[in-house]
């Protein structure tokens, strides 16, 4: 596949074009300092410097791919943010502009308690300890799902729980519309390949996909 992927210089961006590389994809990195990837990285990928909040700088990355990713995400910890959400917004409109249609959103489960959670994670982790911790970057994630639902865009939001380090170990869980029973953790290496999955796969369009390790 032909695919531009957003946040390619962070936790999950990096091992994310590094999967698809090493697949044999065709990847377009948007980034606003390449020196943040690696090198061996910068040699095989097309590496495009611009503001990710201006879609008219990153409508040239987006156009003629068969699948845009974004695992942009804040970095600001507590503090209030609109990284997300500003974003995704700026990334749907530089798609429309160009006529592609694929995107695929990373979220993240925390700020969806609901069926799959257990009971202690469903009634109190979720809606009593996350949601007021992490109360700014969980109203992020859920403006900038709200935008992806309403792009028209043939879209696929993916919501890791806990991401780890590491090689991973090659396998993922994945529920539909519903969270992971149990997903209390993925390595990122391992969710790099969930969101390539999904993004080759026309089934999980207009879906919400949950993945665990």
């Amino acid at each position: 596949m032909k695919l531009t992927i957003f946040g390619a210089t962070g936790g999950t961006g990096v091992p994310t074009v590094r999967r698809a590389l090493d697949a044999g994809h065709e990847v377009t990195a948007v980034v606003r300092d390449p020196a943040r990837l690696p090198s061996d990285l910068r040699a095989c990928a097309e590496v495009v410097q611009a503001d990710i909040m201006d879609p008219a700088a990153i409508e040239a990355a987006v156009k003629g791919r068969d699948a845009v990713l974004t695992a942009v995400g804040t970095r600001e910890g507590r503090a209030p943010t609109t990284v997300c959400a500003d974003s995704t917004r700026s990334i749907v409109e530089a798609m429309t502009s160009a006529g592609t249609e694929r995107f695929v959103l990373v979220s993240a489960s925390g700020p969806h308690p609901g069926p799959g959670d257990d009971p202690l994670t469903r009634f109190v982790v979720k809606p009593l300890v996350l949601a007021r911790l992490l109360r700014h970057a969980f109203a992020d994630m859920l403006a900038a799902e709200d935008i992806t639902r309403r792009s028209g865009l043939g879209w696929t939001i993916v919501r890791p729980p806990r991401l780890t380090g590491g090689p991973g170990n090659g396998r993922y869980r994945k529920a539909v519309d519903r969270n992971v029973l149990g997903g209390a953790s993925i390595a990122r290496a391992d969710l790099a390949a969930a969101l390539l999955d999904q993004a080759a796969d026309p089934s999980s369009i207009g879906h919400v996909v949950s993945v665990s390790g």
